[in-house]
């Protein structure tokens, strides 16, 4: 054999294993192209990933893999046109199956010439990386998710450790105005009394609203049908006007009763919040919607949300409507976009606040200029579930526990003036020693939280073991839910909140 029936023999071999090669590979639609973008070869793995059968599709033009979105916007013309200048090109994005079906694409397009340097052709690989890309995506989401959820967790943190320190001066406050009110007997005297004790409503109310954010508000739950709290709010909601009188309320609740554990007051406020909101969105008037429903789904409802029923509260606005950027911090405590002295910032962040320690989740959706939904997810309840209240307790000699000297003092002053004759510990093994040598304490009154030995927590169970005829009520700065976490026996023993009045400890010791 001649060396040129050689060398073409030994050519013919190996255009044959690389073809058999190619059509070996069936994760890659490897395909060749003319220069104007004719199809004259197919391999196995471009009839996997495309749908067409070779007898199919050589002949035809490579732009029937594009969408026609592309395909207006001349994307194929284009893609070789680089390939051809540049020798390669490499892109992502949407293509077509022959059954129609999209699928993401990374393709890469190589320019083939001859020896001379004329374009002959070209080389084009596909992948199909959908999975890959919807996989990717679903991990960003989780990503964003799990952010938002520690960036929601750490604001919280920090404003319920705040909130603490800040009742803490307006207990001291407080106490001390209520011991002033009673020696106090001129005009001047009491008119600076009741602004000064405005004053601290005021800060009190807004440490509440802090609290609710932190989900660490004290709540009085308990299973109500949700149709009927709005039903009996509906002539409240309905004159959430201000000055817009062309904005309307429009109710389509469920046909079905739609239980859930909730604290009544809270969630009327939460609605009015949103109502509110939502009115403010439509300057030139509208109709907000509130709709209840029941849904019952395997999957998860929200990134924090498991399978499971749910009640569904929405309330509609077809107002300005919200950014992405802005519905990132609208949960945020002193967030708003609403001009200065228009708003506050803790509307939406005690919807959430209450909504997720009651449960459940709060989701926005929303278009700018076309308007925004919020849905409400609580957990379905048993129409039958109940509360417990803690009794009450009568006493007539309080053992006052408390490491803050200015609120023991303050506080010492106060049950006095309410008639009951106060013994006072400024610890917890203090007041152990004095339970130990005095036989005529009726009830301790003592803070949870002491800096050094012996805790407010501790001193009640010691009580409880071993003077069980002695009552005793907790009182705290620190938010009721965190305590319970440290503390589980806490259900256990009647609660009292700091800053406290005279009205709760009346209550707490006489009822």
């Amino acid at each position: 054999m001649s060396d040129v029936k050689k060398a073409q023999h030994a050519e013919r071999e190996t255009a044959e294993q690389f073809r058999i090669l190619v059509q070996g590979v069936t994760d890659y639609a490897i395909y060749m192209l003319s220069p104007s973008g004719i199809v004259t070869s197919w391999n196995v793995g471009a009839e996997r990933i495309k749908g067409y059968r070779d007898t199919e599709i050589l002949g035809q033009h490579f732009s029937c893999f594009y969408t026609d979105e592309d395909r207006a916007a001349g994307a194929p013309a284009m893609i070789l046109a680089t390939a051809a200048r540049d020798g390669r090109v490499e892109r992502e994005g949407w293509r077509v199956r022959k059954d129609g079906s999209r699928f993401w694409a990374h393709v890469v397009v190589d320019a083939i010439r001859d020896s001379q340097g004329e374009l002959v052709g070209f080389a084009k690989v596909t992948r199909d990386i959908t999975e890959r890309t919807q996989a990717a995506a679903a991990l960003e989401k989780a990503n964003a998710a799990l952010f938002q959820s520690q960036k929601m967790e750490a604001i919280g943190q920090l404003t319920g450790g705040i909130a603490h320190d800040f009742n803490n001066l307006l207990a001291v406050l407080s106490n001390g105005l209520q011991v002033l009110a009673a020696q106090s007997r001129t005009h001047l005297d009491m008119k600076m009394l009741d602004g000064m004790r405005r004053a601290i409503d005021r800060g009190a109310s807004l440490t509440q609203q802090l609290l609710s954010f932190a989900r660490q508000q004290p709540l009085r739950p308990e299973v109500h049908d949700l149709n009927v709290l709005i039903r009996d709010f509906e002539p409240m909601l309905a004159k959430v006007r201000g000055s817009n009188q062309s904005a309307k309320c429009r109710f389509t609740l469920c046909g079905e009763a739609v239980f859930a554990l909730v604290d009544a007051g809270l969630f009327e406020a939460a609605l009015l919040n949103l109502v509110a909101n939502s009115v403010d969105a439509m300057p030139d008037g509208g109709t907000v919607t509130v709709a209840t429903h029941t849904i019952e789904t395997d999957a998860a409802v929200t990134a924090t949300l498991a399978a499971g029923r749910y009640a569904q509260i929405s309330v509609s606005d077809a107002g300005t409507g919200m950014s992405q950027k802005v519905i990132d911090r609208a949960f945020e405590p002193f967030f708003t976009t609403k001009i200065a002295g228009k708003g506050t910032g803790l509307g939406l962040s005690q919807v959430y606040g209450f909504i997720t320690q009651s449960g459940g989740d709060v989701v926005i959706s929303s278009v700018e200029g076309e308007g925004t939904t919020i849905d409400l997810y609580l957990p379905i309840a048993q129409p039958d579930a109940s509360t417990r209240t803690p009794s009450l307790l009568k006493v007539e000699r309080v053992l006052l526990v408390e490491d803050e000297p200015d609120v023991l003092g303050l506080a010492t002053e106060l049950f006095r003036s309410i008639g009951y004759e106060v013994v006072v510990a400024s610890s917890a093994s203090e007041a152990a020693a004095i339970l130990k040598e005095r036989t005529d304490i009726d009830v301790v009154f003592t803070d949870i939280s002491m800096p050094n030995g012996m805790s407010g927590m501790e001193l009640a169970s010691h009580v409880r073991t071993q003077y069980p005829a002695v009552k005793v009520v907790l009182t705290s700065g620190y938010p009721l839910a965190s305590l319970r976490d440290k503390h589980a026996a806490i259900h256990e023993f009647p609660f009292v909140y700091k800053p406290y009045r005279l009205a709760d400890l009346a209550r707490a010791l006489r009822a």
